[in-house]
């Protein structure tokens, strides 16, 4: 869990305050790949959407990369977006491409031994966190972005006039809502396992799984009433939400003591769950190898035996039956 200070790579934890609680950094890169490579909502320049010109460094571990890879998948880009996967076990010297795991790739693009090398590529002088998804532009050898949330609003419309899959995951008409409901799911469970996660003091964590429950409960509720989060129509606060419901019984439960209830104990949310991985193209996104190994064996300030427990036998292809809520 190291970062990069002045270029040199630091081998330490760094992520919690001085009251336990836990800090996320934020990402240094903001670009935008754009149809036509004019300036995005963000960043200081734009990039053309090119078949072939852009490369996705990812963890099957991590659910902000695991955003990326969904929308790689269902905006049909498999073959216009190439893909690296790193090794699931983050140790001293962070991310690294070795391929000593099943489905650990190495780096496809220039064959390095650790992620930070593709960010000190860009930066040799750089400081800060070295982190997944990154996307990256072969032809400028350079970073366009390592935020998930505006890589996947780039893969949900950028290359629609390239593949022809105009399938619109942040509609205009409904963007409100799921900047809203987005809003909430960040702070209070995408962000707020690992808030309860990493505390290192009783109040921080407190703080922190409180919430967390209470926005399950909340999203349970309305899913009880309307198929998806925000009504009739599956968009990107959905999948925002997957790839933590897809890791929480498996490992947040567990690990990072969030164990008021799990998700098959949410009639709901199990079912929605159930949903969302049956997807076309959804299921093989989703690597629990790589899941469990990165968690219970990477965090031994967490879990010092870096024993991996057997877990939760989870059946994910049985019917979901939420076929009877109405869809757009």
């Amino acid at each position: 869990m190291g970062y990069l200070r002045d270029g040199q790579w630091c081998d330490r934890w760094d992520y919690t305050r001085k009251d336990g609680s836990f800090d996320r950094w934020t990402t240094g890169f903001r670009n935008w790949i754009t149809p036509d490579g004019s300036t995005g909502p963000g960043g200081d320049r734009g990039f053309a959407a090119e078949a072939g010109r852009y490369h996705l460094y990812v963890s099957y571990a991590c659910p902000w990369a695991h955003r990326a890879l969904i929308f790689r998948a269902l905006k049909g880009l498999k073959d216009i977006v190439g893909v690296s996967v790193v090794h699931p076990e983050m140790l001293a010297e962070g991310w690294s491409f070795g391929t000593g795991f099943p489905g650990a790739t190495g780096d496809r693009v220039a064959g390095q031994a650790h992620l930070r090398d593709v960010y000190l590529r860009v930066d040799p002088g750089m400081s800060g966190r070295v982190t997944v998804p990154v996307l990256w532009d072969t032809k400028e050898q350079t970073i366009v972005s390592n935020e998930s949330a505006e890589i996947i609003r780039m893969f949900n419309s950028a290359f629609d006039g390239i593949t022809g899959n105009t399938d619109d995951y942040a509609p205009e008409a409904l963007r409100a809502q799921i900047e809203t409901v987005n809003a909430r799911i960040y702070d209070t469970v995408n962000n707020g396992v690992y808030k309860a996660g990493f505390a290192t003091s009783q109040d921080a964590y407190d703080a922190a799984v409180g919430p967390l429950f209470d926005t399950f409960d909340w999203i349970e509720d309305r899913l009880s009433r309307q198929r998806y989060l925000v009504g009739a129509r599956i968009t990107e606060a959905d999948w925002r939400l997957f790839t933590t419901l897809i890791r929480f019984d498996k490992v947040y439960e567990c690990h990072f003591k969030c164990n008021r209830r799990r998700i098959v104990d949410y009639p709901q949310l199990w079912a929605y769950t159930r949903e969302l991985y049956q997807w076309p193209g959804v299921a093989e996104t989703v690597d629990f190898d790589h899941i469990c190994r990165h968690y219970y064996y990477s965090h031994d300030m967490i879990n010092p035996s870096r024993i991996i427990p057997v877990g939760p036998d989870l059946d994910l292809a049985a019917p979901h039956g939420r076929d009877a809520l109405p869809v757009a």
